[in-house]
């Protein structure tokens, strides 16, 4: 269910700055939500490893977790130009 919750944070974040980031600047957008969603992953992935889930279990959904937010923010900032 965090998953789920975390996911969703994401792409809501991407819709947000699609509606509201200035036209001109997407890119810079997508780019600065790109880091800053590697860090909220980075950050989530050592809380799971405190709790004692093995790395390997992490990466495979942390992989999910990143992908698909980072993939909607480059197809709706960057390409929306």
């Amino acid at each position: 269910m965090r998953t789920l919750f975390i996911l969703l944070i994401g792409i809501v974040a991407v819709w947000l700055l699609a509606q509201y980031w200035p036209q001109a600047r997407r890119r810079l957008g997508a780019v600065i939500f790109s880091v800053v969603w590697l860090i909220v992953c980075v950050w989530n992935l050592s809380i799971g490893l405190s709790h004692g889930y093995a790395l390997g279990e992490e990466m495979a959904i942390h992989a999910v977790l990143f992908v698909m937010p980072v993939g909607f923010a480059w197809r709706w900032l960057w390409h929306r130009i």
